[in-house]
């Protein structure tokens, strides 16, 4: 699946700014031609209530093609069995034409991750991840010497935007 069309993860914790910044790279992305799908995971637990879908309404709402929301079991396009692994419902968007597809979650899943960080306490995800390919940092995360991973500001969203766009491209 990977061989054509390149897949991205966002990963944080709550109120990190994962939906903020899937808003952006789908309307960058869809402001190019390109097509998107985005696939988030529904990490508080229990089945994701439909009157619950605000992130991947706001995943629609920014362009994307195909969404989905996955919770304890039920995939929110309405296909239910008794759980679902992340490379189940990459199988179902296998039939759809999209370039990127972006994922909201699944910490310990393998593909490249932008890891987001608010606070101190978030550091510790660095070491719970694999395939970090940037870092996201808040204000209010203490940077007190440089990270292993490219790094930038939440608000210097120009500079990261191109990179993470150069990547998305120049991976395909």
């Amino acid at each position: 699946m990977e061989q054509h069309r390149k897949i991205l993860q966002i990963v944080g914790y709550q109120n990190s700014g994962k939906t903020t910044l899937m808003e952006g790279l789908i309307r960058q992305a869809t402001s190019e031609g390109l097509c998107v799908g985005t696939i988030k995971h529904h990490g508080h637990g229990g089945i994701p209530a439909i009157d619950n879908l605000k992130d991947s309404i706001r995943h629609e709402q920014a362009g994307a093609s195909v969404t989905a929301v996955e919770g304890e079991g039920t995939l929110r396009m309405s296909i239910h069995q008794s759980n679902w692994q992340l490379a189940d419902i990459l199988g179902i968007y296998a039939a759809f034409n999209m370039d990127f597809i972006l994922i909201e979650g699944y910490k310990n899943e393998h593909y490249p991750k932008v890891v987001l960080l608010r606070t101190a306490e978030d550091q510790a995800l660095l070491q719970k991840v694999t395939n970090i390919i940037c870092v996201l940092y808040w204000p209010t995360y203490p940077l007190d010497k440089p990270l292993k991973y490219p790094s930038f500001s939440i608000h210097d969203t120009t500079q990261y935007m191109e990179f993470l766009m150069r990547e998305m491209r120049g991976k395909r």
